[in-house]
């Protein structure tokens, strides 16, 4: 084991004790699988009975994965709304697509940006259950684990942006929540990517993480959970496998973090999410990512930065050309690009510091909305959210876009 694991009490006994539980069950990734499976897919299941149109799309990318994308837009004609161009949805960690239809229509913003007649794209990023694995490569290699969100940004929404592109003819508008906005920060510092976007909309925005309030999360970080992983051979990370359910509870253990109310514990208090439908979320909700995206996310955390993967000395050497891993600069951001930005001061994942971190080094035009009580999740999920965010960010794609009417 390494040093770093030695030296942490705690750490040593939840490897220990993962070694055992891994040993009497399957080895490697084999522990940790999709523990849903849909038939139809998120078109069936989530878009069509509300009586909206809903095509499914496969993109592929550069590296081989091959993406899931769901094409929707209102059932109901309505003559005062004029066709807008195409908008993305982006998704966050342990999500997926779905995360956009959790509720009613007049509640979810996959449903209201198509009353409101965008043409509305929802993503899908490599290893979600929604996406459609690789074209070469099974889920149980390791190598089909072996990306972050870094692979996410420059090949997943390179490849999104580019098929939506290709059957519109028309530049893209983005939105993302938590993931969904570093991803979209790290693909607009590109040239190739940024010119295909016509505007930004980032829900709980983040390009650095060093001022995180979230104990829980903290905890894992200290606790060095990473490495824990990877010397047990996991690859893939699945929140709803037996494996990863025994950490959280070790993480909750002798009062290192108040898990009375896990999604507070993890997200901060959110104001306006509506816990009775909690058990309906999780029919849908996490879906697995990699344990190197874990890793990565515990590097931002650790060291402050918003840059590529850091192998290690040698290995940066010889994938980056330099010592340590180059930074995404925002100053690249064009200063053309129109971006809106959501965050909130309950928001334990996207720090008010760290927003103003970044809002500091972009130089693009940007309009933005602070919401005291909203938590991470409540910019999602909030029951309140078309009142609070939502209306605002469509007046700001009007506002950007050719041709869009402001009837509705």
């Amino acid at each position: 084991m390494s040093t770093s694991v030695l030296q942490h009490p705690l750490l040593l006994a939840v490897a220990v004790s993962l070694f055992v539980y891994s040993a009497v069950c399957l080895p490697g990734d084999l522990i940790i699988q999709h523990s849903q499976s849909y038939d139809g897919g998120l078109c069936l299941n989530l878009v069509e009975p509300w009586g909206y149109n809903c095509v499914e799309h496969t993109t592929e990318t550069n590296d081989g994965f091959l993406l899931g994308l769901q094409r929707v837009s209102s059932g109901i004609v309505n003559s005062g709304v004029e066709k807008a161009p195409p908008v993305l949805l982006l998704h966050g960690l342990f999500m997926g697509g779905d995360a956009w239809f959790m509720d009613s229509p007049n509640q979810s913003l996959g449903f209201i940006l198509a009353d409101h007649g965008f043409d509305v794209w929802v993503g899908n990023v490599r290893g979600t259950k929604w996406s459609h694995g690789h074209s070469s490569l099974s889920d149980g290699d390791k190598e089909f684990w072996d990306w972050s969100w870094q692979e996410m940004a420059l090949y997943d929404l390179e490849a999104m942006l580019s098929y939506i592109n290709s059957k519109t003819d028309s530049k893209v508008f983005v939105v993302g929540h938590s993931q969904g906005t570093i991803m979209s920060l790290a693909a607009f510092t590109q040239p190739d990517i940024v010119n295909m976007v016509e505007a930004a909309a980032l829900l709980s925005p983040i390009s650095y993480l060093d001022h995180i309030t979230s104990k829980f999360v903290l905890n894992l970080v200290n606790m060095h959970l990473d490495e824990a992983l990877s010397l047990l051979g996991i690859h893939q990370l699945n929140l709803k496998s037996n494996i990863l359910t025994n950490i959280i509870e070790k993480a909750c253990d002798g009062g290192r973090a108040d898990c009375s109310d896990m999604l507070a514990a993890i997200t901060g208090e959110n104001c306006c999410f509506n816990s009775s439908r909690v058990d309906f979320y999780l029919e849908y909700e996490p879906h697995p990512s990699s344990l190197k995206n874990l890793k990565h996310l515990f590097q931002m955390i650790r060291k402050g930065t918003f840059a590529k993967y850091d192998y290690g000395t040698l290995k940066n050497v010889l994938q980056y050309g330099q010592t340590k891993p180059p930074a995404f600069d925002l100053s690249l951001i064009p200063e053309s690009l129109p971006i809106w930005m959501a965050y909130g001061g309950n928001d334990a994942l996207g720090d008010v510091v760290d927003v103003q971190h970044t809002l500091k080094e972009l130089r693009s035009k940007l309009e933005v909305l602070f919401l005291e009580d909203y938590g991470h999740v409540d910019f999602l999920l909030s029951t309140r959210a078309y009142e609070d965010l939502y209306d605002s960010m469509i007046s700001f794609f009007r506002s950007c876009g050719n041709g869009i009417s402001s009837s509705s």
